[in-house]
């Protein structure tokens, strides 16, 4: 049935043709102007021979009514099944005749329909300059197929019209509909063509005689272009003007917004419009003279404000400041003088240092401000920054942990902690660091206390280097809690280990040091001497404790305030029984202490009976 409507229709077109052009020579032929056409045909196995013959003299039929050339229509041939073979290109015949010869010793492949595959071999090699395609010259393709394809045609038939070839789909009885739309240039009403009756036959004969050979469609058709029609032999299609791209619909356009697309240099503001753009910028921003980028408006650098002392500049606006001393009037341009050392009864014993709006008071090196925060002493442990990095590892034992957390608390019980005396923060560390309460949380020896004994025991490994290193960067910091610099209050660290150190001390441990931390190392049984030593501050027997047991470091708790005032303690020399030693460390700096205290006695009596001795010879 299929190819009797087949025969029909060729037979059909013939005399359609013949009807509506007088016989004779090659100036009757159809004066379409330059095309190169190319058929692209179904051999699948679903064709039969005598079918493929049918097929075959179709194209012929076909061929006869176009006027054939190198510098006319130019016409190529490509079967297809599930492979791809290239019969002629479209600049192998220059004839007619050659090119009739080429159709008829067409052998089918007889295989699978991989029409995607087909137009993909048509849109990248039968239409190339190698293989005699023109350029300016209109592409056409007419598909014939038999049956529904074996793989995607939408994506690669897209990519073909969208490279402007214009395809024609021809089906022949069993041809799947949606797959002839999906792969026919639009509209589909004058590109998709399904053989199946007499009626279709007819109409795809007087169709596609009219589309190759007939009128400017654009001129004498309603078209449907917003912007522009483009006439091609026998059919058009839909062009925008620049700065427009055409819709899916085929006919209408849409400005191509570049700044949308991401397809401009702008820094901050793209401006569009249709196929182009300027640059803008944000307030407070100008453009420069490349049009792209922006440079901020500097309303201080060109001195347009009117700020008294000093002027603050944000892009475009600005906000009037005034010197150290001096604070800002409600008009927010002029000031006020406010060195409160030199306008109020201050009371600094030494030094006033006056700051916007107040001022604090100074000690000279070697002094200490004392709790008024006024006076100046040689000594007061009451008024120090004091961070205690205890050793959580899991060689510590819980038990253990819990007289750590007593000698710490023994610790505290000897200073006066207030918020303008002594400061306390507390760090747990064992293969990470966590800080337990920094310096600024609690001001009160009691809250201090309360929260030492909730703290949870870490376990794990030793990395009192990475302990040192959050102590510098971060304990001792403002944020934390600890005072200025420039107050000379007092920074003591205090390290707690009892084992070896997995990681370097070596940087952090002088980095500390180097920061103005007075460092105190405290070991237990399997700490290692030598990094305590390298921990501790000069002298590093003022500094350096080491007990075998983890009962005895109450001991040490005792001994602490000794070299954190060792004035203040006077009296409390105590000169142990080296027998009484757990440890010849423990033995020595004991011993050491109490000799350095006993010169320090010694020094204030020799230095007494001096000035005795003076008054005496001043009376003589």
């Amino acid at each position: 049935m299929k190819m009797r409507q087949l025969r029909g229709f060729i037979l059909l077109t013939l005399a359609v043709l013949a009807a509506a052009r007088p016989k004779a020579g090659p100036e009757q032929k159809c004066k379409s102007g330059p095309v190169d056409l190319v058929f692209l045909i179904d051999s699948s196995r679903s064709v039969r021979p005598h079918e493929f013959e049918t097929m075959r003299k179709f194209m012929i039929d076909i061929l006869a009514t176009l006027d054939i050339g190198l510098n006319a229509t130019r016409v190529g041939v490509v079967q297809y099944s599930s492979q791809v073979r290239s019969e002629f290109s479209l600049k192998t015949h220059a004839k007619l005749e050659t090119m009739v010869k080429g159709i008829n010793e067409i052998i089918p492949l007889a295989q699978g329909t991989m029409t995607g595959l087909a137009i993909k071999y048509v849109m990248n090699n039968a239409f190339t300059a190698e293989a005699g395609d023109r350029p300016k010259v209109p592409n056409v393709v007419v598909i014939v197929t038999d049956g529904r394809p074996q793989d995607r045609v939408a994506e690669v038939a897209a990519e073909a019209r969208e490279k402007g070839i214009e395809i024609y789909a021809v089906g022949v009885a069993r041809a799947d509909m949606t797959s002839l739309r999906a792969m026919a240039s639009p509209p589909f009403e004058d590109h998709v063509f399904l053989v199946e009756s007499f009626d279709l036959i007819h109409q795809f004969g007087l169709q596609f005689q009219d589309k190759l050979c007939g009128m400017d469609l654009c001129l004498e058709s309603d078209h449907g272009c917003e912007h522009i029609c483009e006439s091609s032999p026998g059919s058009f299609h839909c062009l925008c003007l620049p700065g427009y791209t055409l819709n899916d619909d085929g006919k209408t356009c849409a400005a191509i917004d570049l700044c949308a697309e991401g397809k401009h240099d702008c820094e901050q503001i793209c401006v569009s419009s249709p196929g182009s753009f300027t640059c803008d910028c944000n307030k407070g921003y100008k453009l420069n003279d490349d049009k792209k980028t922006c440079s901020t408006i500097d309303l201080c650098a060109e001195g347009k404000h009117d700020c008294e002392q000093i002027c603050l500049s944000a892009p475009g606006v600005f906000t009037c400041d005034c010197n150290k001393g001096f604070k800002l009037n409600k008009d927010k341009k002029t000031c006020t003088n406010m060195d409160l050392c030199n306008t109020v009864e201050h009371g600094c014993e030494h030094q006033c240092v006056s700051t916007p709006g107040s001022y604090y008071c100074i000690c000279p090196e070697g002094q200490l401000l004392q709790e008024d925060g006024k006076s100046c002493g040689t000594c007061k442990s009451a008024n120090i920054d004091l961070v205690l990095l205890i050793d959580g590892s899991k060689s510590v034992r819980p038990q253990n942990f819990e007289l750590v957390k007593k000698f710490v608390n023994q610790v505290v019980d000897s200073l006066d902690v207030s918020t303008h005396g002594t400061r306390v923060g507390l760090v747990q560390y064992s293969s990470r660091v966590r800080t337990e309460f920094p310096l600024n949380m609690y001001h009160t020896a009691d809250e201090i206390k309360a929260a030492v004994m909730k703290v949870d025991y870490m376990e794990k490994g030793t990395m009192t280097g990475l302990a040192l290193k959050h102590m510098v960067e971060n304990s001792f910091s403002e944020a934390e809690g600890a005072r200025p610099a420039s107050r000379n209050i007092p920074r003591i660290g205090l390290v707690f280990t009892d084992g070896r150190s997995q990681d370097d001390i070596t940087e952090f441990a002088k980095k500390a040091k180097e920061a103005g931390i007075t460092m105190y190392a405290v070991g237990v049984g399997k700490a290692v001497e030598d990094e305590l030593r390298e921990i501790a501050s000069e002298p590093v027997e003022k500094h350096f404790y080491y007990t075998t047991d983890f009962t005895a470091i109450s001991t040490i708790a005792e001994n602490l305030k000794l070299n954190v005032c060792p004035e203040e303690s006077q009296g409390e020399i105590e000169v142990k029984d080296p027998c009484a030693c757990e440890s010849l460390v423990e033995f020595q700096q004991a011993t050491m202490s109490s000799l350095e205290q006993l010169t320090q006695k010694l020094s204030g009596m020799t230095a007494r009976l001096e000035q005795l001795e003076n008054q005496l010879l001043s009376r003589k």
